[in-house]
């Protein structure tokens, strides 16, 4: 992968560092360093699961009180790259038991975009051994091919720990497909074994893949979403200040879905601010309402610079670390819809 995407990745390090006290957080996991194949049977190799109190069941205060939990469907989390140290003290593949990695994981992803889809249903995440970020742009023949059996690796956890939940969690309920950067990367070859042009796709309710491009060609049978209410389809969005895409982007040959989450459509027409119900950024429990808008150019969304206190600091012009946080409660608001039109039309 080019440069370019070291950019939009190495955002997305410097975001989830800051998050943490999870270096603290990391001496009260359980110690399982010598353990080197996740078994999707033991709750310890899920960083959220309905069975056990993680950060995904976690609510931003403003919201508490009108909080309601249906667990009417499930979703099947797939968090983005947190093993980011470009020393590889681990090979181009994370280990799946290292406590401070999955404290890392857990108060960052886990805590920031997980949770915005627990009020409808079950969230499940499995821990993978990810490919670590280095592996997006190999600078030779043979980090090519380290690089390659790195995501390799970690689709082979991801699929298993999904094979594990499809036959032992599930009990035939519908499913939300959720997963950002690295997460799209494995959640996109999910999406096509498991739900295109399969009897398990009639259980899907949406595919949320945000941070990474889907070809609008990718599927045989799913879609893009083109409406608020559409189920069966794929939400997708890369996040930029307005009139700024990336080179490497600009060069791309192929049409990628890009939804608007303001009006949940594929029409490239302005949202202005005042319809972002709030975004959550650094502090979890504050909300931040108007803080974005959004507008389809091309392959990505745009928004002019996030509105929040201090953005003076906040001089990027690539917001994929928070595609999903800019716009958490209209995220929220999106999956009641799409969840109800599901159950309105399946039941």
């Amino acid at each position: 992968m080019k440069p370019s995407y070291l950019i939009i990745l190495s955002i997305t390090i410097l975001a989830f560092a800051c998050s943490a006290p999870y270096k603290q957080m990391a001496k009260q996991y359980e110690q399982k360093d010598q353990v080197s194949v996740p078994d999707y049977s033991d709750l310890y190799f899920w960083a959220a699961h309905p069975y056990k109190k993680d950060p995904a069941d976690s609510v931003p205060k403003p919201l508490r009180t009108n909080h309601l939990i249906d667990s009417a469907v499930d979703v099947f989390f797939i968090h983005p790259t947190t093993y980011t140290d470009d020393q590889l003290p681990f090979g181009y593949s994370a280990p799946i038991g290292n406590n401070e990695l999955n404290a890392k994981t857990d108060y960052s992803t886990i805590l920031f975009q997980a949770s915005a889809f627990n009020q409808v249903g079950r969230v499940f995440a499995p821990r993978y051994r990810q490919a670590n970020l280095q592996a997006y742009f190999p600078k030779n023949s043979t980090d090519s091919g380290a690089a390659i059996a790195a995501f390799e690796l970690a689709y082979q956890d991801v699929k298993a720990a999904f094979s594990y939940y499809l036959n032992n969690l599930n009990k035939g309920k519908p499913i939300i497909i959720a997963a950002h950067s690295q997460g799209t990367t494995h959640g996109k070859r999910l999406l096509k074994e498991f739900f295109d042009d399969q009897a398990l796709q009639n259980k899907l309710v949406a595919a949320y893949l945000i941070g990474l491009p889907v070809t609008e060609a990718a599927f045989t049978k799913i879609k893009a979403c083109a409406t608020p209410d559409q189920t069966g389809c794929i939400v997708s969005w890369r996040t930029y200040r307005e009139g700024y895409t990336p080179p490497l982007i600009l060069e791309e040959k192929f049409k990628a879905i890009v939804t608007n989450p303001l009006t949940w459509s594929n029409e490239e027409t302005f949202a202005d601010r005042q319809l972002n119900k709030g975004g959550v950024l650094l502090k979890f429990n504050k909300i931040v309402p108007s803080v974005a808008s959004a507008k389809i150019e091309g392959n990505v969304l745009w928004t002019p610079k996030p509105k929040f206190f201090g953005n003076i600091f906040y001089t990027t012009n690539n917001y994929h670390v928070a595609d999903i946080n800019l716009y958490y409660l209209n995220i929220q608001e999106n999956l009641r819809k799409r969840v109800s039109g599901y159950l309105k039309n399946n039941y």
